[in-house]
């Protein structure tokens, strides 16, 4: 089904908060459309009923009535540690729709404890605290800042759906928060823009470059700030980790419109 969201009385609906007012039943299921059903059949999950072979469901989605945000997971098993897939969205003041955080896990995978530090609290993708030896173990597993586990490759057809849901509601676009370098890099590559933060990441790729004034700081003085870590989207993203900016990434705002690529590139033959 392609067609718009409906609502109780057969108006269509065009944001998160009216899709949060909906019954259970008819919230679950439009949520549901954010996913390809081989996500699910890939771990033995029924995609048409969202559950697994003993009638549990390991897709969950936390909407509270009135509100305008809404978390949607995936976990292959119900007691999973680590979702296969998470994706926060919410209507923004506005009237967009906002994609706040998306995380896509390969559960199989080995996991690296980069989101809690020694002491067992949250680092908030390193923003409050680091676990240094964990980032360093991540980082050498060919990991990106703030993953625990390697993808799945499925952000590309996950954000194809998005897209269709997005148009369902009647939009034409939608926003994304970038949280890293690497992400936005992603972003751009799957058709995104920039609302805000071209000049500075297009900046930070002149600065990694030939006698610029990041690259002159990959000097070894830290496991992440290694000479020709300026060569890779990997290599830069964990060097800005490690706040060779010498600020936090922020300030960077992207969108994407439903069935357009914007094509740029800050970052031109770039190798992951």
């Amino acid at each position: 089904m392609t067609g718009p969201f409906l609502d109780a009385g057969g108006l269509p609906i065009r944001s998160v908060t009216g899709l949060n007012r909906l019954p259970e039943p008819d919230r679950l299921a439009a949520y549901r459309t954010l996913l390809p059903d081989e996500v699910f059949a890939r771990f033995g999950v029924d995609p048409a009923q969202a559950v697994d072979d003993a009638s549990r469901s390991p897709f969950t989605v936390r909407a509270a009535q009135e509100t305008g945000s809404v978390e949607v997971q995936f976990r292959h098993r119900v007691d999973a540690r680590d979702p296969v897939v998470f994706l926060h969205l919410a209507d923004t003041p506005n009237n967009q729709i906002i994609v706040l955080l998306f995380v896509v896990n390969d559960p199989e995978s080995p996991r690296f404890d980069v989101d809690r530090n020694w002491s067992g609290e949250p680092t908030k993708f390193g923003t409050l605290s680091r676990n240094i030896d964990a980032e360093i173990a991540a980082m050498q597993a060919g990991l990106t800042p703030g993953q625990v586990r390697r993808g799945l490759r499925l952000s590309r057809k996950l954000l194809e759906y998005f897209e269709t849901f997005v148009s369902r509601l009647g939009r034409d676009m939608f926003l994304l928060e970038p949280l890293a370098y690497h992400t936005a890099i992603l972003f751009e590559r799957y058709g995104c823009a920039y609302s805000q933060g071209l000049n500075k990441m297009n900046w930070i790729h002149r600065a990694f470059g030939a006698g610029g004034e990041l690259v002159a700081r990959l000097n070894g003085s830290t496991p992440f700030r290694m000479p020709g870590a300026e060569k890779t989207v990997r290599g830069r993203s964990w060097a800005i980790q490690d706040g060779i900016l010498g600020e936090p990434f922020v300030d960077v705002h992207m969108y994407k419109r439903v069935g357009r690529h914007a094509s740029v590139n800050t970052f031109p033959e770039a190798v992951w």
